[in-house]
């Protein structure tokens, strides 16, 4: 599917479809089964050509579990639900069984998450307010077996059907995104960045929104880690913004008349001239 949308913003990577299948695509990356990895690598690769699959076994982590709609995967993190709360906030050296399982971690699962473990991550002030947090997150099972990442280009309408679209845009863009959310629905509240880690907030959150009568599109990639993982796969100064498939469709049919053909945007999306 071509995007008229992703045309006229002038997209340097391909917006991203996020669907549920009990169909396998041939040739997909995806991760080895229990092994570690960040599911916003694979967004990465996904919106540069190729396409990716995940299932309850090939999620990556945790939070990439949670995110993609397997459940409450923080449930199998080291020492429970519990020692996660610590590892979002203060750290696991603050109390007796979080040290405990610190001691048998070692450094199997890698210094640096070693270090995170005991020293905590510091996203969030205290474990009570991770509690309260993960409480409020949307944690869903997909009723399907496989989450697909492809891209958009790759969809066959009809054939088909994405759950959300994600554009990964930079500031110039994410700004003409915003106000192409707006520009139709009469209000001014049609998109939102809600705290979560970068799979949550192109997942979880927009299935959320999905269900809703007016849906919200959700701006993403404001996780610190997810930023630190891909410094070396994309533009620095990219985020995401995922919408609803209902809301793209929205979007899409109010491209034409919109500021996307008039002077400001043309202007805003010229090189700079040196």
């Amino acid at each position: 599917m071509e995007s008229k949308i992703a045309r006229l913003l002038n997209l340097k990577y391909h917006p991203v479809a996020i669907l549920w299948t009990d169909d396998k695509p041939e040739k997909a990356m995806s991760f080895k089964q229990g092994k570690w990895g960040c599911v916003m690598w694979m967004l990465a690769s996904v919106a540069k050509g190729r396409i990716a699959v995940f299932d309850k076994d090939t999620y990556g982590c945790w939070g990439g579990g949670v995110g993609l709609g397997f459940g409450n995967q923080y449930l199998h993190f080291p020492g429970g639900l519990e020692c996660f709360y610590y590892f979002l906030s203060t750290g696991n050296d603050n109390w007796e069984t979080g040290r405990a399982i610190a001691e048998k971690i070692g450094s199997l699962a890698g210094k640096e998450f070693s270090e995170d473990f005991c020293h905590g991550e510091g996203y969030i002030k205290s474990p009570e307010l991770v509690k309260r947090f993960i409480d409020t997150l949307p944690i869903m099972e997909v009723p399907k077996k496989y989450v697909v990442f492809k891209p958009l280009t790759d969809i066959e309408l009809g054939k088909e059907q994405p759950q959300v679209i994600v554009f990964l845009v930079n500031p110039d863009q994410l700004s003409g995104l915003v106000v192409l959310a707006n520009y139709g629905r009469g209000d001014n509240e049609n998109v939102i960045i809600p705290f979560a880690a970068g799979c949550q907030q192109i997942g979880i959150l927009p299935y959320r929104e999905a269900r809703s009568e007016r849906p919200r599109a959700v701006v993403g990639l404001t996780d610190l880690s997810a930023r630190n993982n891909l410094k070396r796969q994309l533009d620095r100064n990219i985020f995401t913004f995922s919408v609803p498939w209902q809301m793209f469709k929205e979007m899409e049919e109010n491209v034409y008349g919109s500021f996307l053909e008039k002077q400001t945007w043309r202007s805003l999306k010229e090189p700079d001239k040196q």
